[in-house]
């Protein structure tokens, strides 16, 4: 027997009139607030840290002897990297794949 798998299915449920099916449902325009929320916390602190006068001091090198900026990717790779080298400069391996 041949199903058409498009036709619009009726049940018992589809029935139901529009005042029944609203004294299923929840009122979620109540004025109930959730204040414990724990998916959505309002802020994130972590325990026992107070990061907010925390000067971070960082060195940052030059390219050395042995190391090259890949044009395409701005990455500082190794001498050993190097695919070809175009006018702009040196393109690694993995840019060049």
């Amino acid at each position: 027997m041949a199903t058409d798998y498009d036709a619009p299915r009726k049940t018992d449920e589809d029935t139901e009139s529009i005042q029944a099916l609203q004294e299923r449902v929840p009122d979620k325009l109540s004025g109930v607030v959730d204040v414990d929320d724990a998916d959505n916390p309002g802020s994130f602190e972590l325990a026992g840290q107070d990061l907010a006068d925390l000067d971070l001091d960082v060195v940052v090198l030059p390219p050395q002897a042995d190391e090259f900026t890949c044009v395409s990717c701005f990455l500082v790779k190794h001498r050993s990297q190097i695919d070809h080298e175009e006018k702009l400069g040196a393109i690694c391996q993995e840019c060049a794949a």
